[in-house]
């Protein structure tokens, strides 16, 4: 990982805290109101919500942890794809409880608490973790090109929640922030455990 990541992963964890002391205030409000008016109803956006889903999710954890166990023989990568995508969800619904901000008031609401957004936050951990691995195990996937579709998935799924009126804005950029900070967290530890792992057969 490059290391300009470990100080952003920072950068990211600050900006969730301080959207959390602040999504009550004028200005966040203003911000999610203004969000809703360029994107609401926007069908074609909202379409990629689906690609957030918890069994897309868990459909993709089990083929990256296939293809990690008998292709690559990588068991590390196994235990990273359990912390980026199983807790990483485990923490989304701890942060929702902690805050518990109600959701877009509309009619069928979904009844879970809205702040951090679990697709925004998911969703940037079950891709960028993808893009990771694929890029680590395979030198003949362009590294480029793999992270701009996660980027861009990751920005589309977040968009498609506030699209749909799920959730606010502020509550994407939440789960974008906060998961970044969780990915990174569980790119350390993996990267250095494969440290470890080389300098003990060397």
């Amino acid at each position: 990982m490059k290391k300009w990541a470990y100080p952003l992963a920072v950068l990211t964890l600050f900006f969730f805290f301080v959207l959390h002391a602040s999504y009550q205030s004028k200005t966040i409000e203003n911000f999610d109101a203004k969000m809703a008016d360029i994107l609401l109803g926007n069908r074609l956006i909202e379409v990629f919500h689906y690609i957030g889903e918890p069994i897309f999710v868990v459909c993709v954890a089990i083929v990256l942890m296939v293809y990690l166990a008998w292709q690559m023989k990588n068991y590390r990568g196994l235990v990273f794809i359990l912390l980026t995508f199983a807790a990483g969800n485990v923490l989304n619904q701890l942060l929702k409880k902690w805050v518990q901000r109600p959701r877009p008031e509309i009619e069928d609401q979904l009844t879970s608490f809205s702040f951090p957004s679990g697709h925004a936050m998911t969703g940037i951990l079950y891709l960028f973790a993808t893009a990771y691995i694929l890029a680590e195990n395979n030198r003949k996937v362009r590294k480029v090109q793999l992270w701009i579709v996660a980027i861009v998935l990751t920005i589309l799924i977040g968009m498609s929640r506030v699209a749909g009126a799920r959730h606010f804005a502020s509550d994407v950029l939440a789960g974008w922030s906060v998961g970044f900070t969780w990915f990174i967290i569980c790119v350390i530890w993996y990267e250095r455990r494969k440290r470890r792992i080389e300098k003990d057969n060397e």
